[in-house]
């Protein structure tokens, strides 16, 4: 959960906003993934084995879902034969170091939650069959979104998605 707060908030200070920041606006997108967290959190650890230990492998599968669904759908290279995004949702350049710590360490973290409810793998083993193709899906489209949101309202959050959108009008 905490990987998950730090990725979130990386891309916020990042300037590029945070997921569905461009449907419910910013602050409502970051607070819906931080209560949400917490109460998912909250509920799967009041239950014993098995329930908690599913609601923990289901959170753990998101939690890699997420990651890689941004290792497979943004360029990247490799490094010691694992990914290594090159660019991130309007990231780019020197913060993509840290971007890509912050995405491993949420992998270790996921992979480090199921091992620990590894009662129930299958829970986490296949939620990302379901959501990895569901958030690939997505991820052009809410990026789109934010590039014409940042280019309409600039705003410290979206610096990033700004300067990008100015970039690409300039060279049309």
């Amino acid at each position: 959960m905490l990987a998950v707060a730090g990725h979130l908030t990386y891309e916020l200070l990042g300037g590029v906003a945070v997921p569905l920041a461009s449907r419910v606006g910013t602050a409502p997108a970051a607070t819906a993934y931080a209560v949400s967290s917490v109460v998912a959190y909250r509920a799967a650890g009041r239950l014993g084995p098995p329930s908690g230990d599913r609601r923990f492998a289901v959170a753990n599968g998101l939690f890699a879902s997420a990651v890689v669904t941004h290792a497979t759908s943004w360029p990247r290279t490799t490094r010691a034969g694992l990914p290594w995004l090159t660019e991130c949702e309007g990231l780019e350049g020197r913060v993509m170091g840290p971007y890509n710590a912050v995405l491993y360490v949420s992998a270790v973290a996921a992979l480090g939650g199921a091992f620990e409810t590894r009662r129930a793998w299958r829970w986490f083993a296949v939620t990302p069959l379901v959501a990895v193709p569901l958030l690939r899906r997505e991820t052009p489209a809410e990026y789109q979104r934010l590039l014409a949101q940042a280019a309409e309202r600039p705003r410290w959050w979206n610096r990033r998605l700004a300067a990008r959108a100015r970039r690409v009008e300039v060279s049309r």
